[in-house]
């Protein structure tokens, strides 16, 4: 599964790419900050997500990880939270489907670890939709939650996102075979995954067509370029 993705667009670029996404009257509020070059996100780190507003589109910070289902808590005394959900059938994820918790989350690459024959342990390998690392987007589920995700923190309320994943594509299933993020490239895509309702949403639960990804950099923690 996805555990270490980039983001290493300007602000001012991302909120370019989501420009037409703002329907007339609407306004895109960016409250990240000083949102610098994130060559390598880890779980539980926080990253920008985009999702719906009072007044329009809003980007913000989030941390990557997702309440994890309860039954899967007993006997823990941290959450660090679910990175990749696939199980949309699930009562625990169809809660934050509709459209006030699904966000857009900004990505210029993603790690898989490398399980073809042969390969290092943990070797990871990262995919792009191209050398110069195009904007595109995984499709998110967000919500603000109350939990203890490190003993040092104790209880915090923090704002948490996820991504949805499925089968692999031709490229990812050559290293990965299990699973893929859902990705979205197509601003039609975005805002069908922003604003269509729940049975629309999810038919973009599906495989990158082959031939849109490639391998950008092998064996690095990071992807800077």
């Amino acid at each position: 599964m996805c555990n270490i993705y980039s983001q290493t667009k300007s602000q001012d670029a991302i909120c370019q790419e989501f420009d037409d996404l703002v329907d007339d009257g609407e306004v895109l509020e960016d409250v990240t900050g000083n949102l610098p070059s994130q060559p390598g996100i880890y779980p539980d780190h926080a990253a920008p997500i985009l999702r719906r507003s009072a007044t329009g589109l809003r980007l913000s910070m989030a941390r990557w990880g997702m309440p994890t289902p309860p039954q899967f808590l007993d006997g823990k005394r941290t959450d660090p939270g679910v990175t990749n959900i696939r199980n949309l059938a699930s009562p625990h994820w169809r809660r934050w489907l509709g459209v006030e918790q699904r966000c857009l989350v900004p990505f210029t690459s993603f790690s898989e670890f490398d399980s073809r024959p042969g390969a290092p342990r943990n070797h990871p390998v990262w995919f792009a939709l191209g050398q110069d690392r195009p904007l595109a987007c995984f499709a998110g589920i967000w919500t603000d939650w109350t939990s203890v995700r490190k003993l040092k923190e104790g209880p915090v309320t923090a704002t948490l996102f996820g991504f949805l994943t499925c089968a692999p594509n031709r490229e990812v299933e050559r290293i990965h075979p299990k699973a893929m993020p859902v990705i979205l490239t197509r601003p039609e895509d975005w805002r069908r995954w922003l604003i269509a309702p729940m049975a629309e949403a999810l038919t973009l639960q599906r495989p990158l067509p082959n031939g849109e990804l490639e391998i950008v950099s092998e064996g690095a923690r990071e992807d800077a370029a």
